[in-house]
């Protein structure tokens, strides 16, 4: 659980790694909060015949959803960089159909073992075999 709220409190943090645990329970943390979000929208668009409440609904949740922008893609980047490799892999998104198929795959993708170029091993693997040979 604590998991899934280290995005937030890493709110702008493009920097370190991200374990595959904190990447996908974020990811279930807004959907958590979409999806009732937009039942609520559906529900008051079709209740008031003007539309007023759909709109309304939409709005709320259009704004969280930029709120939480910052920190899905500052997780992303950390994710790759627990994949070593460089957070403008983000990019690659914007390719249709195989751009998020291969993000995809990169955020399933268990991360380097020990450090790498973006920092320590979050699960803490590796640190205790260079101990062993140093």
């Amino acid at each position: 659980m604590n998991l899934m709220f280290q995005p937030l409190r890493k709110y702008a943090d493009f920097n370190g790694r991200a374990r595959r645990a904190e990447y996908w329970l974020f990811t279930l943390l807004m959907i958590l909060i979409s999806l009732p979000l937009s039942v609520i929208s559906g529900v008051a668009g079709a209740a008031d015949e003007t539309g007023a409440g759909a709109v309304g609904g939409s709005l709320i949740l259009l704004l969280v959803m930029l709120g939480l922008i910052i920190p899905s893609i500052a997780v992303t980047v950390r994710r790759l960089h627990d994949t070593n490799r460089s957070g403008w892999w983000i990019l690659i998104s914007f390719i249709p159909l195989v751009g998020g198929l291969i993000l995809f795959v990169f955020s399933v993708l268990d991360g380097t073992p020990g450090p790498n170029n973006f920092g320590p091993d979050p699960k803490g693997r590796g640190d205790t075999l260079a101990t062993v040979f140093a």
